[in-house]
């Protein structure tokens, strides 16, 4: 009986993303556009689904546009652009997740002429394959790492980009713990999205401490023994081992309920995704962005405090863990959040110092938000006691970067009673450990403009109260809403240990001089 990676790791992690809701294909009926390993079947059916009244015709249409947007060399950008778009044809349901079809399938041929790979497992929401697994067996020097190497190597070749472009998230694991604090991380459970060179792992912790096992159907013996079938390994049924690696709190399963649970995966494909445009080398280059887990638990925390009625507190995430990307992408969460109510959202990122505007408003645009400069005390009076939302032409999602030293006695927001507009205001503070004196008037005029607006302080160092009493984060801003702390960022691997070396003191004799 062999005991390998796909009796460790890849059958029991089936068995459990079938326990998760998905839908298991045979290896045997893998009817799929080889171009980009859509199934055109369960594509067409889910669609329709979704899409009440639409036109079969219109939906294979569809399929040939999706086809060729994601020979585009743009990461797939413009293909994600459909998968989320919230006019014409739906690819997904995010209103009615459960809606939309889940399967999973293992050892899915990636082909394009003679060169081919096979992810281990493959995740296909409607017929489209947007998530795929690889495992490693347990104690496998190599690890993780190697596999890392071998999808660059992959995704570097051009003649594999559509299956690039398509992915959205992608996991590895080989069943073990992680080892914390390592850049080149050799074991564990990772997620990354796609990229066309040097994949970046990231570390997940699960921080919601609820029972996810109620989220499990129950274990079906027939389904296990069709895919024990299915894969030629009908002979580990029975083994401890093989039930031992079934148990859900595997590290493999674990983030597979973490990442791949139905209510996790609306929210990662639809929130968790950002295109960067970068200039590296004096050229742009365009990368792929996913949430990090402090970004996503952030996000949902600053969810449940405005459920709870809560309209102020602080994010103290360490030094360098993306709180103005946490911001971008908590401007489309909070936009989609207030529109379900009938409210529109006026974004507001609020800096102490000039050169941190312009890195902020670089950070934004890059990620393709409208950015809004506010160069005088008056274009911000103006700013603030406008109705409208969006200043820009295209009409994209929109923030106005502030120096706080922008906000006097005047700029008050007042509504205009002759439109009926119910607007939300919420100023993203940076660097709230700082430049916010409780006795000045700039952080008075900030409070004052809008007291019903919502103000999430980001700091890496917050200021305590033993320290400095006069400057007590919490009292200006209220209670924490999400904490990572800098050991965390260490035992992520995000940033590096500081070492103290000790340093050999030496005397030297001192010189006299005599005066003549």
């Amino acid at each position: 009986m062999a005991f390998n990676e796909d009796s460790r790791v890849k059958i029991p992690a089936l068995l459990h993303l079938v326990r998760l809701g998905y839908t298991y294909i045979s290896r045997k009926e893998q009817f799929r556009q080889e171009e980009t390993n859509i199934f055109p079947v369960f594509f067409k059916k889910s669609i329709c689904k979704i899409n009440p009244g639409v036109d079969e015709a219109d939906v294979s249409r569809l399929l040939d546009e999706l086809t060729l947007k994601l020979d585009f060399d743009d990461l797939g950008r413009e293909f994600y652009k459909s998968l989320t778009a919230t006019s014409g044809i739906k690819l997904i349901d995010f209103e009615n997740f459960n809606k939309n079809s889940f399967h999973v399938t293992t050892e899915l041929t990636c082909k394009n002429g003679e060169e081919e790979f096979r992810p281990d497992i493959t995740i296909l929401i409607n017929g489209m394959p947007l998530v795929f697994i690889e495992v490693k067996k347990p104690n496998n020097k190599d690890g993780v790492l190697a596999e890392r190497k071998r999808i660059n190597d992959r995704y570097k070749n051009k003649k594999f980009k559509r299956f690039a472009n398509i992915t959205q998230m992608m996991l590895f694991s080989n069943n073990m713990p992680y080892e914390d604090g390592v850049i080149e991380p050799l074991q564990g459970a990772y997620y990354a999205t796609s990229a066309y060179a040097d994949l970046q792992f990231n570390y997940f912790r699960e921080e919601e401490n609820l029972n996810l096992t109620h989220l499990l159907a129950s274990e079906s013996d027939e389904i296990e023994n069709l895919i024990l079938k299915d894969n030629n390994i009908i002979a580990i049924k029975h083994s401890p081992e093989f039930i031992t690696n079934k148990h859900y709190n595997t590290p493999t399963n674990t983030i597979l309920t973490s990442l791949l649970s139905k209510d996790r995966l609306d929210f990662i494909l639809k929130y968790s995704i950002a295109y960067v445009d970068e200039e590296i080398n004096g050229k742009i280059v365009t990368l792929k962005h996913i949430m990090r887990y402090p970004q996503i638990f952030a996000t949902k925390a600053i969810e449940r405090k405005l459920n709870e009625g809560v309209k102020k507190g602080i994010i103290w995430h360490t030094q360098g863990s993306g709180k103005t990307a946490l911001a971008f992408y908590n401007v489309k969460f909070l936009t989609d959040y207030f529109q379900k109510r009938n409210i529109i959202t006026k974004f507001y990122f609020i800096v102490d110092r000039i050169d941190l505007a312009i890195q902020a408003r670089t950070e934004f645009l890059n990620r393709g938000l409208g950015v809004k400069e506010v160069n005088s005390r008056t274009e911000f009076l103006a700013n603030i006691k406008k109705v409208s939302v969006v200043h820009n032409s295209s009409g994209d999602r929109e923030i106005s970067v502030v120096n706080i030293q922008k906000f006097t006695e005047e700029t008050v927001a007042v509504k205009d009673l002759a439109y009926d507009i119910n607007i939300q205001r919420i100023y993203f503070i940076d660097e709230a450990h700082r430049g916010y004196n409780p006795k000045g008037t700039a952080l008075v005029n900030l409070l004052r403009s809008d007291e019903d607006a919502i103000k999430i302080a980001l700091t890496g160092t917050p200021l305590l109260r033993e320290v400095a009493k006069e400057f007590d984060s919490k009292a200006l801003f209220g209670e924490y809403i999400h904490k990572y702390y800098y050991n965390m960022s260490i035992a992520d691997g995000y940033t590096l240990r500081l070492i103290r070396e000790g340093i050999d003191t030496v005397s030297f004799p001192v010189f006299q001089t005599t005066q003549k």
